[in-house]
């Protein structure tokens, strides 16, 4: 690699905003904000509004869409208007 041409990569914490979950991993990016974490060192402070303490994809809260009945709603509110116009 060339010296100099790269960013600064470094430990960082990432906060969940919507559960307070933090955890350390390294990045490039940096923050005003710092915390000093549990092995005494202090590190930038980077606050997220979703990961995967909080997405629903890994919380396993999902909603599953009944497509089935979407497709029926849409068809009672619309009717068979347009069907054969193309």
């Amino acid at each position: 690699m060339k010296p100099g041409i790269h960013p600064d990569y470094h430990p960082v914490v990432f906060q969940d905003t919507s559960t307070g979950d933090m955890f350390v991993t390294r990045s490039t990016a940096t923050s005003e904000r710092t915390i000093e974490w549990s092995d005494g060192n202090t590190y930038p402070l980077i606050a997220v509004d979703i990961s995967s303490a909080s997405h629903p994809f890994w919380t396993g809260a999902g909603r599953i869409l009944d497509t089935a009945g979407q497709v029926e709603k849409f068809r009672r509110r619309y009717g068979a208007r347009g069907a054969g116009r193309m």
